[in-house]
């Protein structure tokens, strides 16, 4: 049994997997899934987190349960569809809060659009460039091509990264959804994205410095796959961003998630849009 419910809807074309809670007026909170899970990512916090805000969480395209087009599958690529979203789904001026995967993607779209987005979290994602990650990330980034694991079942490489939940108990629903996110060929398809690092990176980080929006960056000290020298990196450069290290491994949001909903709460309280009009 899990805090969510999900449904469909269009964006860019692309049915996209969603889910929604809160009515608190004024904030809204656009959540993007971390990899390789899907929006029920946020289950742990999702009922308190709705106390806050209004909450939107999304697939990200080739990601969880939404459809994929192969030219999205790319941080700065993504950024720009995120933008897209905002305005199909009349979100206004959201939050966004996005780790792993998604650090990226928010980084792009904040860059793009100065003056959209009041507050955003991220972390646990590559940042760094030169690239600094390790273990089956950098594996999967550094292949030649994708051919080694083209005869994997991406329910089994989900499993095996899953490991790396050391405290929390995953609800049985939601590690189902999960792998049922990235069978078959779905793991090996996503993983264009990460791919892309060593073209995108580079170009963000020339873009870190003119980003306006504050962020808030969590990383797991002990994180096997994204050193915190990633979220270091941001921090350095980023103009107005708070950086908090958890003990924790990679998944930080759900290992250290009293921590992670109490960080998130607080950022998004401190930097609302009725604030900044008054």
């Amino acid at each position: 049994m899990t805090h969510m419910s999900t449904a469909h809807r269009t964006a860019d074309g692309l049915r996209i997997r969603y889910a929604q809670a809160g009515e608190a007026p004024g904030e809204t909170v656009l959540l993007l899934n971390p990899w390789p899970e899907s929006l029920f990512a946020w289950d742990t916090i999702w009922p308190r987190l709705a106390k806050t805000a209004r909450l939107v969480a999304i697939d990200l395209p080739g990601f969880g349960q939404s459809e994929r087009r192969a030219e999205l599958l790319s941080p700065r690529a993504m950024g720009s569809f995120l933008l897209r979203l905002v305005d199909e789904w009349e979100l206004g001026r959201p939050h966004l809060v996005g780790p792993d995967v998604g650090t990226g993607a928010v980084l792009f779209a904040a860059s793009e659009d100065r003056g959209r987005f009041p507050s955003a979290v991220v972390g646990s994602g590559g940042a760094s460039f030169p690239l600094e990650v390790a273990g089956a990330l950098e594996d999967i980034i550094e292949a030649q091509d994708v051919s080694a694991f083209r005869g994997l079942d991406g329910r089994d490489i989900v499993a095996g990264a899953l490991e790396g939940i050391e405290r929390h108990a995953l609800p049985a629903a939601v590690r189902e959804d999960y792998l049922a996110s990235y069978g078959g060929d779905r793991f090996v398809e996503s993983m264009t994205y990460v791919r892309s690092y060593p073209t995108d990176l580079p170009i963000l980080a020339e873009r870190l410095g003119d980003i306006r929006t504050p962020v808030q960056i969590i990383a797991g000290r002990h994180d096997a796959l994204v050193p915190p020298s990633n979220a270091e990196f941001l921090h350095a450069r980023l103009p107005h961003s708070k950086l908090d290290i958890l003990e924790t491994g990679h998944f930080a949001w759900e290992d250290g998630a009293d921590e992670y909903l109490e960080l998130t709460r607080s950022w998004i309280e401190s930097h609302s849009t009725a604030k900044a009009r008054s």
